[in-house]
């Protein structure tokens, strides 16, 4: 299982929507006879990559999949079949999937027809694999990580906002892989107007392996120039904007080829929810968030925020420099948003260190 693991991770940025999904035949001698991966959405799955380099040898042996086998028809067959058809004689998934449409069915296909059936090994590593595609299912949202990049004393930015640049090249490249990965990049319109971002990824192998991410700005009252690099190169890019200021300025901006879509609003801004609720429904696994402050403060204040990147700086840039988030003034610690340490290590000459929300009550 620790192998069809390894082999899912090459569809990592190339997958999606789908789940990266690895497969390992073995024969009843133990000997390993076929393994595959799912390599691109629309592409076949990995069950039938590694039932073909079996061949005959599959009738009886054991498949060691990822992720439980599909009873459906989507743009490839039901790999359930594809097993039953092989005369596979034992299968061990190591989660089901979180997908309504299976959920359980294809193990009880399997069953069913005689198969051995097992599933849970190495639960928690197939999990974290496809945790975009187990929360866009389970949640009805995609997974969500918060980048920063910050200075040993949390700023992110000058008090004049030049941010330009805090962190090093090899943070800066290694948040390319994060970019890869999002089926989303997200950002504010603050962050558009102040640094007019790309928001791409520039690593060309990345680029290469999947399709490129959405570029998604919360822009409530649409003041996205039209100029903006983000609406000026072709890539995928969408407005998250207020509905009465589509009925002003929508129009020139869907001119230019970008998407605009009217949200629940307030007087803080967009909902955030509900824009997340929305970039589930576009098949978004994983959201990105490369935001200033103020939208940075407002994700975590909802507490919408599954996971914090750091990137720390040996720099210091003193208490009139912009914070890491805007959050409100808390008068009890009761009221403080704990995290748990998830990876801490060097890159290059910064720290990346990764967060993510504590679940269980801090003791006394």
């Amino acid at each position: 299982m620790a192998g069809a693991l390894q082999l899912a991770r090459r569809g990592l940025f190339s997958t999606p929507p789908n789940p990266s999904v690895g497969c390992v035949i073995v024969d009843r001698d133990g000997a390993v006879v076929g393994e595959g991966h799912h390599e691109r959405a629309g592409g076949p799955h990995a069950e039938v990559e590694a039932l073909r380099q079996a061949g005959a040898a599959a009738r009886g042996a054991t498949v060691y999949v990822s992720l439980e086998p599909c009873t459906h028809f989507g743009r490839t067959p039901p790999c359930a079949d594809a097993l039953l058809e092989a005369g596979i004689g034992r299968v061990i998934a190591a989660m089901r999937d979180p997908n309504p449409s299976v959920d359980g069915g294809g193990l009880q296909r399997l069953a069913r027809a005689g198969v051995s059936v097992a599933v849970g090994l190495l639960e928690g590593e197939a999990r974290e694999l496809n945790r975009g595609f187990v929360s866009r299912m389970s949640r009805g949202r995609p997974w969500v990580t918060l980048k920063v990049g910050t200075s040993l004393d949390g700023r992110t930015a000058l008090a004049n906002g030049a941010s330009q640049w805090i962190t090093g090249p090899a943070a800066r490249a290694d948040v390319q892989r994060l970019r890869a990965r999002a089926s989303a990049i997200l950002t504010g319109i603050g962050t558009v107007l102040a640094d007019d971002p790309a928001l791409t990824v520039r690593e060309p192998a990345l680029v290469r392996a999947g399709r490129p991410p959405l570029r998604v700005v919360f822009d409530s009252r649409l003041r996205t120039p039209v100029t903006a690099k983000l609406l000026c190169d072709g890539g995928p890019t969408l407005l998250f904007a207020r509905t009465d200021a589509i009925d002003s300025r929508g129009g020139a901006l869907r001119v230019a080829g970008v998407a605009v879509e009217g949200l629940p609003s307030d007087a803080a801004g967009i909902d955030l929810a509900a824009a997340l609720a929305r970039l589930a429904q576009l098949e978004c696994n994983e959201v990105l968030v490369e935001s200033g402050p103020t939208l940075a403060g407002a994700f975590i204040v909802a507490r919408l925020v599954d996971e914090i990147v750091l990137y720390v700086a040996p720099t210091l840039l003193g208490d009139a420099a912009r914070p890491l988030a805007r959050l409100p003034v808390l008068e009890q610690m009761t009221q403080r948003q704990d995290f748990d340490w998830v990876d801490a290590r060097s890159v290059g000459a910064d720290l990346r260190l990764t967060l993510r929300p504590r679940t269980e009550a801090r003791g006394p």
